[in-house]
């Protein structure tokens, strides 16, 4: 038993050093004041230092942030409603239909989505930029959303819903005091993973995005194309920092509710 727990323990530290090696080299060199990734000759800033007086690059920036976090957050609004309907519509057949739509953007590959859209908005007549970018995060987001608050609404008891109507609560009040408090974790849950998605989002944002808008996975990817630079590698370190910043968040507000929870039960 303990060999086992030990090969199993080596494989799970070969599976991260596999995963995580390839950004510890990308950050390594982007202190690199050589200007290659072949030989590091020195420890510098410059490249940080660029990224930050790149005023392009920081309206870019600040684009892909506004758009995860609208995106995030209508996509969390329509997610959780979504996530009521399915559950109590009474209809198996309805239910299993909506949960199979639901599936549907998640399971697509990217060009897919990604062309679609292309060829709805040019129908449509709506122009590429940020509108089209941010209605693609939300329709890609929205299932997310469903899907992390989905679990949280099914262990909801009836029983906690038959109580509080019979104490005179309303539909609102149940909705408002009961339902959502219940499912607060799984509707944090879906807000961070919608704006992970957003901020990670690279295949479809590339055919939504039009002349004069960028999103950082769009500009990084066509910095890229034309050769290295280590600028590159200090802005996806950060990006990379940001996103830790976020799990960690999530990590310890998903921690304190568990808290409150416990106390509560006891």
């Amino acid at each position: 038993m303990k060999r086992k727990g030990r090969i199993g323990n080596l494989y799970l530290v070969l599976v991260f050093v596999i995963l995580y090696a390839p950004i510890f080299y990308l950050t390594f060199y982007s202190f690199n004041s050589g200007g290659t990734m072949r030989h590091f000759e020195g420890f510098t800033l410059e490249w940080y230092k660029e990224v930050f007086h790149d005023t392009r690059l920081l309206i870019i920036v600040l684009n892909t942030l506004v758009i995860a976090l609208l995106s995030a957050a209508i996509s969390t609004i329509l997610g959780v409603f979504g996530a009521l309907a399915i559950v109590y519509v009474k209809s198996r057949q309805m239910k299993n239909m909506l949960l199979s739509l639901n599936s549907v953007l998640i399971v697509s590959p990217d060009v897919i989505i990604g062309a679609s859209f292309l060829i709805l908005f040019t129908i449509i007549g709506i122009k590429l930029g940020f509108t089209s970018v941010l209605l693609s995060h939300i329709a890609f987001s929205v299932p997310i959303v469903v899907i992390m608050v989905l679990p949280k609404l099914q262990e909801m008891s009836p029983t906690l819903l038959d109580a509080a109507r019979d104490l005179g609560a309303s539909r609102w009040e149940v909705l408002s005091k009961v339902v959502f408090p219940f499912i607060t974790p799984g509707i944090f849950a879906g807000f961070f993973m919608a704006l992970t998605y957003s901020l990670d989002d690279f295949a479809v944002t590339f055919f939504v995005t039009g002349n004069g808008f960028s999103t950082l996975s769009v500009e990084i990817y066509s910095r890229a194309r034309q050769g290295i630079s280590l600028t590159i590698n200090a802005l996806s370190t950060l990006i990379f920092l940001f996103t830790i910043v976020l799990v960690v968040g999530y990590y310890f507000i998903n921690q304190r509710n568990r808290a409150k929870g416990a106390a509560v039960r006891k």
